[in-house]
Order: C-alpha cells, then sequence, then structure tokens
C-alpha cells in the first residue's frame, strides 16, 4: 500500500504534517501556507507544482492536509527525485518576502536519486543538484528539514546532514519520523521527540543567519523558482481572499522515491519566520519578570527566560498547560 494511501487514519505524510504544524504555527503571524509539490509525472526532478492554479495559500494546516487530500487521487508520481526544485522554490520565497527567516520541511518516502551506474565515491545528477542548491540556499535566512517516513533507504540523506561542505551555515537537518514514531513509548512522547528532532537546530541556525547579516536582506541572486499548475483541470476551491505571498508562511509538498513511479513522495515545505522581528537585534524581554531576554520555548511556541520558564505550569501568553520546554542557546 502506498504510503500516501488516503484512508480514514491518517498517512505518514499526514501525521507529519500534522505534529510539525502543531508547533511551528505558534511562530507564524498570518497562519498562511503556501503549498507546492512535485515528483509527479509533470515536475520529475525539474519542477514543483503549486497546489492551486493561483498559487495562493493554504489558511493554516488543517486546510493545507485537506488540500493534499484532493490532490493526492489525481496525481501520477515518478522519478528521478531532486530536492534542487523545492529548496530553490524556498530560497525563491524567502528572497520575495525581503529576506525574512523561513523554515523549509520536506517531507519525503525516499532519498535523492543515485543509478547504479554512480561510481563510489561520486555523486549522481540529481545528488550533486540537490548539493548545489542546499549550499546556495545557506546564503539565504532559511532552515531545511528533511523528514524521512517509511524504511527509506536514508544513508544518503544523513551524509547530507553531516558532510555538506563550504556553507555559509550548517542549514540543513535530516529526521526519521518512521524510526521515532516506532518506538515504544507513548503517542504524545513520540510527537514530541519528533518535533524536538525537528526544530532542535532552527534556533542556533536562526542565531547564524543573525551573525551573518542576511536577516532581513534582499537579494539579487535568488533562484526565482516559478510553479507549474496543479497536474489535473478541475479542482475544489476552498472560498477566502487571496492573501498577500509577502509574509506567508509556506508549505510544499514534494517525492521521493527512486524511479520507481509507484510510490515517490509528497514533501510538505514550511516557512515560519519568528514571532520577533526578524530584523531586530535585541531579544524580547520575558513576560513575566520582564527583565530578563526570552531564552526558553514552549511546545506552544510562546518564550520566557530559562529562570522563569521552569516555575510556570501554563504558558503566560495563551494559558495552555507547558509539557516541552526547549533552551533556545
Amino acid at each position: 500500500m502506498s504510503l500516501h494511501h488516503i484512508g480514514n487514519s491518517p498517512n505518514p505524510y499526514e501525521q507529519a504534517i500534522s505534529i510539525i504544524g502543531q508547533t511551528l504555527s505558534a511562530f507564524d503571524e498570518d497562519n498562511l501556507i503556501p503549498c507546492y509539490g512535485f515528483g509527479d509525472a509533470s515536475t520529475h526532478d525539474q519542477d514543483v507544482f503549486a497546489f492551486y492554479p493561483d498559487e495562493r495559500p493554504c489558511n493554516g494546516f488543517q486546510e493545507a492536509l485537506a488540500r493534499y487530500r484532493e490532490i493526492v487521487p489525481h496525481l501520477r508520481l515518478s522519478g528521478p527525485t531532486s530536492f534542487s526544485p523545492i529548496i530553490e522554490m524556498a530560497t525563491t520565497i524567502v528572497e520575495q518576502s525581503g529576506g525574512q527567516y523561513h523554515v523549509l520541511v520536506i517531507i519525503a518516502d525516499g532519498q535523492v536519486t543515485r543509478s547504479v551506474n554512480t561510481e563510489f565515491g561520486q555523486l549522481s545528477t540529481q545528488e550533486q543538484m540537490t548539493v548545489d542548491a542546499i549550499v546556495q540556499a545557506s546564503e539565504f535566512p532559511l532552515s531545511i528539514i528533511l523528514v524521512g517516513v517509511g524504511d527509506g533507504p536514508w544513508d544518503m540523506m544523513k551524509e547530507f546532514d553531516d558532510n555538506i561542505p563550504a556553507r555559509a551555515f550548517d542549514n540543513f537537518q535530516f529526521v526519521n519520523f518512521t524510526s521515532i514514531m516506532s518506538k515504544k513509548i507513548s503517542q504524545s512522547k513520540k510527537e514530541t521527540e519528533f518535533a524536538l528532532s525537528a526544530l532542535m537546530e532552527i534556533p542556533l541556525q536562526y542565531k547564524a543567519t543573525l551573525e551573518l547579516g542576511i536577516l532581513g536582506r534582499r537579494f539579487a541572486k535568488s533562484p526565482e523558482r516559478v510553479p507549474l499548475p496543479p497536474p489535473f483541470a478541475s479542482y475544489n476551491t476552498i472560498s477566502r481572499a487571496a492573501p498577500s505571498r509577502a509574509n506567508s508562511f509556506r508549505s510544499m509538498p514534494s517525492h521521493p522515491r527512486e524511479e520507481a513511479p509507484v510510490d515517490s513522495a509528497i514533501t510538505a515545505s514550511v516557512t515560519s519566520p519568528p514571532s520577533t522581528d526578524a530584523r531586530a537585534s535585541e531579544p524580547q524581554l520575558c513576560p513575566v519578570c520582564l527583565s530578563k531576554p526570552r531564552d526558553m520555548a514552549f511546545g506552544c511556541g510562546h518564550q520566557t527566560c530559562a529562570e522563569c520558564g521552569p516555575q510556570v505550569e501554563h504558558c503566560p501568553i495563551c494559558r495552555r498547560p507547558i509539557d516541552t520546554r526547549v533552551k533556545l542557546y
């Protein structure tokens, strides 16, 4: 059965999007998620397609999931696979936003295509394209998270995580969703571990974009990707006013897998500007003591200082019970 199977219970892609969405949405200012996909017969390893013909974003993760369910039955999945187009689409979005910080989340069921003719120690064409895109993306305020669902294989993605050279900062993180979700622990602990594993490097990466002076800066060298329309003629419209693209919180779908057209992947990519002003150099103060900088985040996305955080049981902003605390360095 395909990992994209739409049934009564969420498939792995829906689960991953939901868990990360619950965490990242707290950092988003408008909850708009432009969605894109790749890995079908119309895009292969060259393009991405928009979820909607007019490229409008989804209003929240629930709409993104609903639109995903509408699109999947119409797709003819196909290889080869490269993550280069989706990464270039994300850097284009960063440029269009005026250099706001974004997070790209790619959810995939296989790694970049590596043909049997590729010699040991060499990269395939698709691997080289992906490496080049990751290196170029490090010149933008963009974090890239690859979430692996299914059995992979994931050996090359782990290599990417550890050994991509010549980057302005370490902008790539791989997380094995299936490995975490198969652990013999409670569902809530699995979801918390997955969210923390996926997002644990974001504070340091965000700090790196500040130190490099690339946050809030326009670039003249983005790939300027233009997505294709959805790969089917008719689509259901969820009525609402078309929002502005400039400050949108973006999510993209995509595919992976080798050359088998039966089970590529859909990539959910997400962009998330933090709730603080991306161009502000001074940290905001803790809402509890009003004297120390915010350096501890809760599962809801709000922050306090590290001294006040452990002493409160409910978030002082939204009043949700606190079950996760993350120290921001």
